[in-house]
């Protein structure tokens, strides 16, 4: 019996928050790069495999719009991965999830450009109390010695708006899911492999810490497909809802696990950011079929 498409949102939320949990606890081994090479070589395997087992090439006719896709996301991917390391892993997370609020600004930002007539105010006002929860989560979360940290998390939001859009645009264009995935991922074995030697080489392993980065690579693959699969056979806006709750998982890991922080502040900024990042998406479903704001991969 096939899964529907709620349960499989709901499992791939639950699965891209114990990856965050591995790759809290594989920060203390390795460094972001070294973590995000070994994520993209699981993915990079299991790709070759289903797309050899699928009979579809990896030859594309669209290098450049996989170049740009794979430097958005993968850079996106790096952040975020730092990001996760040092912060709280719910506003981690949530940082990284403020990437429908991107999409609904470069829409307002894109329409203004184009001196359109009139702006659709409830985006405006979407975006507005998208930041305000940021500047929530943000105050009492993060010490002055984190506020880098906190700014990589926000930028990967920013460029994962910009990749989800290239992936659109891509699906548009004919490309399997599987053969973007495929150079995603090795696009992050380089990006991976060069970060890991800028910071100072790789590090040893032990049973521990290899076991952290293949669940790692597993899950975040799983957790895309089971996403991708619920995008494919539901109704898009309500599961595109459902997947902001990767940041309640998130939240609950940290404060069992880590020992987050939980204040009424960082809590109100996170169910001000969820209700933006829904909202935008709801608002984005009543434009036209060809306009590239869909965050479907």
């Amino acid at each position: 019996m096939r899964a529907s498409p709620t349960l499989l949102m709901l499992g791939a939320s639950l699965l891209f928050a114990l990856m965050g949990v591995c790759v809290k606890f594989a920060s203390a081994r390795y460094s972001a790069g070294e973590i995000v090479f070994y994520r993209s070589l699981v993915g990079f395997a299991m790709m070759m495999v289903t797309l050899r087992a699928r009979g579809v090439s990896w030859r594309t006719d669209k290098p450049g719009m996989h170049f740009w896709r794979s430097a958005s996301g993968v850079t996106a991917l790096c952040l975020w991965f730092y990001a996760i390391g040092t912060l709280p892993l719910a506003t981690a997370m949530t940082l990284n999830y403020m990437s429908s609020v991107w999409i609904a600004l470069f829409l307002v930002g894109g329409a203004v450009l184009l001196g359109a007539d009139r702006v659709d105010g409830r985006l405006v006002a979407a975006v507005l109390a998208g930041f305000a929860g940021v500047a929530m989560v943000l105050r009492p979360t993060i010490d002055q010695n984190q506020v880098w940290h906190g700014l990589a998390g926000l930028a990967s939001g920013v460029l994962s708006a910009m990749a989800y859009l290239q992936v659109t645009a891509l699906g548009r264009a004919g490309e399997p899911g599987e053969r973007v995935v495929l150079y995603f991922s090795f696009g992050g074995l380089l990006a991976g492999a060069g970060l890991a030697l800028v910071s100072g080489g790789p590090h040893g392993h032990d049973g521990t810490g290899l076991a952290l980065l293949l669940a790692i690579g597993v899950l975040a693959t799983l957790a895309q497909w089971m996403m991708t699969r619920a995008y494919g056979t539901g109704a898009t806006l309500g599961i595109a809802a459902l997947q902001y709750l990767g940041i309640a998982y998130s939240f609950l890991f940290g404060v069992w696990l880590f020992g987050d922080p939980v204040t009424p502040m960082a809590v109100a900024g996170m169910a001000l950011i969820v209700g933006a990042g829904v909202a935008a998406t709801l608002l984005r479903g009543g434009t036209p079929k060809g306009d590239a704001t869909s965050t479907e991969t």
